[in-house]
């Protein structure tokens, strides 16, 4: 084969590679944002019975709980296992999940018993919670193995770009899983239908991704790229087994990855709580009915999805100045938490949606950051999976708050109440920002490539 048929070649599996990624990705968030979806026709059914926010931010702080274990035991597992492996049989798995909480109600009336023994005022709560955990498990297995077969798939002069992309593919999976799911529920098809086309939607993309997705571009005879450089492993490309020690040493030693871990701490708790929360939110306050509620909520993960790569645009032009444009960023959320907290929203509609519009353009760039290209700069082919795994297993430890707490909150003190608690998490987070602007340089442009990898280029 001549070396213009090989590159044609690699750039067409590569081009595969991250159309897989980005869609099968996306459809991991239709299993997920189902339950935000749900919420509001939940609490219609089973709220005479008892049924409260604080009993369904319980059900998704339990989850986020185990998305965090998950997160840190998958993203391990995938530079053992593969990132192609892990990455299908968590869609799989999701799937299976999906289709048990569907039925969560047909198993509930022996599990009586044990609800009124832990208080719970609905026997379904029982299987939600075990169901919604495993689910939550299983889904952990994405995005390590997205990240794995990317770092090793692209060279560092694509890195970027290419995290870009595919940052965007939950964002805008968030985003369309939103509004096709709340036409699901104005189609009259209930909680449950919600959750069956859920899982028939990630089902079928699974089925694609088995014949369209690789590993690395040796399964292919394709020439693979070199690490990226200021990684913690420097030049290993992540080609022989090593131990668990050797594997966790250099990252657990870098002050530079702390730093980004705790910075996702307030940035998941703050994302979650608006991915679980916003129709409950639009309902109960705007007024909107479920359905439009649902549909309406797409606002969030959408405006993130454009500021996403706005700001890798602006860090391309500054030099990799993450630092300054994160914080830059958190500036913006503070106010905009703010005005949620302080201003009177009842019944208004397009103000409400473009404060939350606000809250997503000014948070999720950063938080796309932290467990994306910052995890693939930091742990490089050898241990990029695991850098994600550890930086949003300390994101969504905090974000146990999410779901439990700020339910809580809301429903004690209300939404306003709720919003300024997470204006000081946000604050807290700009501060811890600022350290790590302090603490790294802008990026030196790299040399010009060599030709041995001009495939790359």
């Amino acid at each position: 084969m001549t070396d213009e048929a090989q590159t044609a070649r690699l750039r067409r599996w590569q081009a595969v590679t991250v159309a897989t990624l980005f869609t099968g990705y996306a459809g991991y968030y239709v299993c997920r944002s189902n339950l935000s979806v749900a919420t509001p026709l939940l609490l219609d059914e089973y709220g005479a019975a008892g049924l409260t926010k604080a009993h369904i931010g319980d059900v998704a702080s339990v989850g986020v709980l185990f998305y965090a274990i998950g997160k840190l035991l998958n993203g391990v597992a995938a530079e053992y296992v593969g990132g192609k492996r892990i990455f299908l049989f968590g869609m799989f798995a999701s799937v299976a999940c999906t289709v048990l909480f569907a039925l969560s109600p047909r198993i509930a009336g022996p599990l009586a018993g044990v609800a009124g023994e832990f208080g719970l005022p609905v026997a379904v709560l029982v299987p939600f919670f075990g169901v919604w955990a495993a689910n939550r498990f299983v889904q952990s297995m994405g995005w390590g193995g997205l990240v794995q077969i990317t770092a090793r798939w692209f060279t560092a002069g694509r890195l970027a770009t290419v995290m870009g992309v595919l940052c965007m593919s939950y964002l805008l999976g968030d985003a369309v899983a939103r509004f096709y799911l709340g036409a699901v529920v104005k189609a009259g098809l209930g909680w449950q239908g919600v959750f069956f086309t859920a899982a028939a939607t990630l089902g079928l993309i699974g089925l694609v991704s088995l014949f369209t997705l690789k590993g690395r571009p040796a399964r292919l005879g394709l020439p693979e790229p070199p690490p990226p450089p200021g990684n913690v492993y420097g030049d290993d490309a992540g080609h022989e087994k090593v131990s668990l020690g050797k594997l966790l040493a250099p990252l657990l030693t870098s002050f530079t990855f702390w730093l980004v871990c705790l910075m996702n701490v307030g940035l998941t708790l703050i994302r979650e709580t608006f991915n679980l929360w916003n129709p409950t939110y639009l309902k109960e306050v705007v007024k909107l009915d479920a359905g439009t509620a649902g549909m309406a909520s797409l606002v969030f993960p959408l405006l993130g999805a454009v500021s996403s790569v706005l700001a890798g645009w602006l860090v391309d032009r500054l030099n990799g100045r993450y630092g300054l444009v994160v914080v830059s960023s958190l500036v913006g959320l503070v106010a905009a938490l703010g005005a949620l907290a302080w201003l009177p929203l009842e019944g208004q509609t397009w103000l409400a949606l473009v404060l939350i519009g606000a809250v997503a353009f000014f948070l999720l760039a950063p938080y796309t950051f932290c467990s994306g290209v910052l995890a693939v700069k930091l742990g490089g082919q050898r241990g990029g999976s695991t850098a994600a795994g550890i930086i949003d297993t300390a994101g969504y430890l905090g974000a146990t708050l999410a779901g439990s707490g700020v339910g809580r909150i809301a429903d004690s003190y209300g939404w306003g109440t709720a919003f300024a608690a997470l204006a000081s998490v946000a604050v807290v987070t700009m501060v811890v920002a600022g350290v790590y602007a302090l603490r790294t340089p802008p990026d030196v442009p790299p040399p010009p490539e060599p030709e041995t990898d001009a495939n790359y280029s």
